[in-house]
């Protein structure tokens, strides 16, 4: 890739070793219409040498101008196919735990201990913690969507030649217009249209010369309101780009030492590998926190909506 940056965007394609692939293509007519429209004059050997190793994804309802970009109509891209794995995931395993919490026995095995620790955490030291356990009881099932959904995504990076979806702003924009919509529908069945809206005044016992500062003090409120839901997506996107591009650092390292002697490469190399380890091992830790964070913050948005100021 001619841009680094290029591994943690969002794509038209899977990219696999290219010993997989190393030639995709045994004619130009094989090429990609919008491939040979961006680059009329590449020799076959060229478009071989540039796609080896890249999957195209079928797109039967969108003109692609390039592997990053569309040109008209609804494109599918690997962070929607990854989401949808990720979906496809959990359904596969909390069916799964769902019939074995049913049948009311208590719970064995590995599998169904962890996850069921997992849910009780999420319900506990989350939704109850901070909405209060009346209201945790109504959230609880969507705090637990957003967690697992968001932790897949994670861990989908860690995954060779996938990624995860959270590194997209479209993806974490997403999750955090879910906790916005939730907190205004709730909010608004609470305490009325319009009783909403007030509740995001403190009361004040002013005088009544003073009554004029609810005014502004009531379009700081409700600015704060959307920055706070608009950092939540920021945050998840700035932690999860950050941890790829120090691991893409690293690991270029190697590719720098490469042009200099081979005992410097040896040791960049060995080096660089140590690191980018452990550091995966740090990526794997923040996966789970990042979800944590997410999904600990929309609670606190949920509740405060559906509690007085």
């Amino acid at each position: 890739m001619a841009d680094p940056v290029l591994h943690i965007k969002d794509g038209y394609f899977f990219e696999i070793p290219k010993f997989l692939r190393p030639h995709p293509y045994g004619s130009l007519d094989d090429v990609p219409e919008f491939l040979r429209k961006a680059h009329p004059h590449e020799p076959l050997e060229a478009f071989n040498r540039d796609m080896a190793g890249k999957i195209l994804i079928p797109q039967p309802f969108a003109t692609l101008k390039n592997l990053y970009d569309k040109e008209s109509g609804f494109a599918i891209s690997k962070y929607m196919l990854l989401e949808l794995l990720a979906a496809v995931i959990l359904a596969f395993i909390f069916i799964r735990v769902a019939r074995k919490i049913s049948s009311g026995d208590a719970p064995k095995g590995r599998f169904w201990n962890f996850f069921e620790a997992m849910l009780l955490f999420v319900r506990d030291e989350v939704a109850v913690s901070a909405m209060g356990k009346h209201d945790a009881e109504r959230f609880t099932p969507l705090l637990w969507t957003m967690f697992f959904f968001i932790l897949t995504c994670n861990l989908l990076g860690l995954v060779p030649w996938l990624g995860a979806p959270t590194s997209a702003f479209g993806v974490t924009f997403g999750l955090a217009c879910v906790t916005f919509a939730t907190s205004l529908t709730a909010g608004t069945k609470r305490f009325g249209p319009i009783g909403f809206w007030l509740n995001q005044i403190p009361h004040m016992d002013l005088p009544w010369w003073l009554v004029w500062l609810k005014l502004p003090i009531f379009a700081i409120e409700v600015l704060g309101l959307c920055i706070k839901h608009a950092i939540l997506s920021v945050r998840l996107l700035a932690n999860m780009v950050a941890g790829h591009l120090v691991l893409l650092g690293i690991l270029g390292l190697v590719v720098v030492a490469a042009q200099y002697s081979i005992s410097h490469w040896l040791l960049v190399s060995s080096i660089s590998v140590v690191s980018s380890t452990l550091f995966s091992l740090l990526e794997l830790f923040v996966a789970f926190l990042q979800a944590y964070i997410f999904t600990f913050l929309s609670a606190l948005f949920i509740g405060a909506a559906v509690h007085h100021h």
